[in-house]
Order: structure tokens, then C-alpha cells, then sequence
């Protein structure tokens, strides 16, 4: 599946008349390796930077803008002042995502949970939806299992598994 999608991102750069240029496919192959991490430039260049150090912080930026021109990949706002980027998908709509405000972990939620509320707008509206984003924003299992481990007074303040 994955050799699959990067060889239909690499058709549709043909198709629009891009080349695919060693930093491109370095670009690309990282994208489709660390596919559901929402890499941001920055990040991305270092992973960039470990097999081509050659390779500038202005390339990747150039890259990403590109690949999201041609919608191979879609960029996100998770709320760290970032954008991140995530693999464009075949549906109309993209997912949902869960931010953890302790640990920064963020889950993709499949199911599209407003498409009765988008066919509502659009019919009262005359609004054509062709997008929405939602985050939702709070605490992961792990750290609300944490965060009451550290709460209980019969365990004490600060005391972990086994201590």
C-alpha cells in the first residue's frame, strides 16, 4: 500500500509537469515511512538531514508547499504554532484528530463524525462544504491513568507503579 501511494505521488508530480528530483523523492519516501506522525518542515529536515545534510530548510518548506498544491499531502493546525503534515486521503473530508495537552500525543480519529451537521449547513445554507478540520483537545489514556495515579491520597504524592 504504501509503495503504492508513493508511486501515485510521484505520477502525479509527472502529470503536472514536475521532475522528480533526488530531494523530492528523499521528501517524498520519508512522508510515506513516517506516514500518521504530522511532521512539520523543521522536523521533516531532520529527518532529511540524516541522509542528506545537503539538503536546506528551504526545500523541504518549497517541497511541502508543492506536494500540498497537488494534494498529495494535506498540512494540519494542531495548535503548536506549526504546521504539520499529513498524507492526503481518497475521501472528500479528512479525519479527526485527539491533541493530549500533557504529552503532546496526537491520535487520528477515522470515523467522519459531522457529515449529518455538513448535509444540514449545505442544504439551509447553499454552502458546498469541501472540507473541515476538527481537534480535539485533552488528555490521553496514558496521562489521565497518570495524572490520577499522582491524584490518589492512599497512594501518596508523587508515587509511581510499585513505589
Amino acid at each position: 500500500m504504501k509503495r503504492r501511494g508513493l508511486r501515485e505521488a510521484e505520477q502525479r508530480l509527472a502529470d503536472a509537469d514536475y521532475r522528480l528530483t533526488p530531494q523530492r523523492a528523499l521528501i517524498l519516501r520519508l512522508l510515506f515511512e513516517h506516514q500518521g506522525e504530522h511532521l512539520s518542515a523543521e522536523e521533516l529536515h531532520a529527518l532529511v538531514g540524516r541522509t542528506n545534510p545537503e539538503v536546506g530548510l528551504a526545500t523541504v518548506y518549497r517541497t511541502l508547499e508543492l506536494l500540498t498544491e497537488l494534494r498529495v499531502l494535506q498540512a494540519v493546525d494542531l495548535g503548536d504554532g506549526r504546521a504539520r503534515y499529513e498524507l492526503a486521503g481518497e475521501d472528500r473530508h479528512s479525519h479527526h484528530h485527539l491533541l493530549c495537552l500533557s504529552c503532546g500525543r496526537v491520535e487520528e480519529v477515522r470515523d467522519d463524525l459531522l457529515e449529518r451537521l455538513e448535509q444540514s449547513v449545505e442544504a439551509e445554507h447553499g454552502f458546498a462544504i469541501l472540507d473541515h478540520q476538527v481537534k480535539f483537545v485533552g488528555l490521553c489514556r496514558e496521562c489521565r491513568t497518570r495524572e490520577r495515579w499522582k491524584d490518589d491520597p492512599e497512594r501518596g504524592e508523587g508515587e509511581g507503579p510499585g513505589g
